[in-house]
């Protein structure tokens, strides 16, 4: 009884904290961005804002701490100057908003949902993030090659929709015939207890520890000759590997 009150007013200091940072922050950041548009061009605008969006990420990642608490592990390089196409394993809905441990400027590829949220989807579409069921597969490609060439790194949740016991899904194949098209590095990146945190289907947040750990890239002579079917199978394979060893060490 006493740990489901616990839980209860948890809850509630949570979300009252997240809906004000949503009609607080975002709105200020806005603003900012706005304001310190007309002394840049189009591309600093659109770095700014995106930084912005981590600003805010970060922001509501420390509303739960010490009950929720983050572990970013990084191996291999993690050059900012660099673009990357990032691949991630999807189990929760709080999943794009780990993405803020990424230092790079980033746009990430989802499903029509994200857009459709009160505030946030407006920022959304105005960081660019892609809806990738709304567009065509060559306009797809085409914008997420000019991305890639300004310097921007995409982040992928190629599952393409969280896993209810989870277990790795099988990829979908965009990302993988993206870097095979453009040479960019792939990197995957591992995400463990997200799914107990916050399950598939609830709202209900729990106390946890969640662990982010980002794998050496794969660069372009590492999957030289590959087609998409064969990349997106090693790169699975890396990933369902290290999963397993993160979660023998929980």
């Amino acid at each position: 009884m006493f740990v489901s009150l616990l839980n209860f007013f948890f809850n509630f200091y949570f979300y009252l904290l997240f809906i004000l940072a949503v009609l607080v922050l975002i709105p200020l950041f806005t603003l900012y961005v706005a304001l310190t548009r007309t002394f840049s061009n189009h591309r600093s605008t659109m770095r700014r804002f995106r930084r912005a969006m981590v600003w805010w990420g970060k922001t509501v990642a420390f509303i739960p701490y010490p009950f929720i608490r983050f572990r970013y592990e990084l191996n291999g390089e993690n050059d900012t100057k660099k673009s990357y196409i990032f691949i991630c394993n999807h189990r929760s809905a709080v999943d794009a908003f780990l993405m803020k441990v990424l230092p790079h400027e980033f746009v990430e590829i989802v499903n029509d949902w994200p857009f459709k949220i009160p505030v946030l989807g407006i920022f959304a579409r105005f960081a660019a993030f892609l809806d990738i069921r709304s567009m065509s597969h060559e306009a797809f490609m085409a914008k997420a090659t000019e991305l890639l060439g300004q310097g921007v790194s995409i982040v992928f949740f190629p599952e393409g929709t969280r896993s209810v016991d989870g277990r790795m899904g099988s990829f979908h194949s965009a990302a993988f015939r993206l870097a095979v098209e453009t040479g960019t590095p792939l990197v995957p990146l591992c995400i463990t207890g997200n799914e107990i945190v916050m399950p598939k289907g609830s709202l209900f947040i729990k106390p946890g520890i969640i662990k982010i750990r980002q794998l050496p890239p794969l660069a372009a002579d590492d999957f030289t000759g590959l087609t998409p079917f064969t990349l997106k199978s090693r790169v699975w394979k890396i990933m369902e590997q290290e999963l397993s060893a993160m979660e023998s060490t929980l």
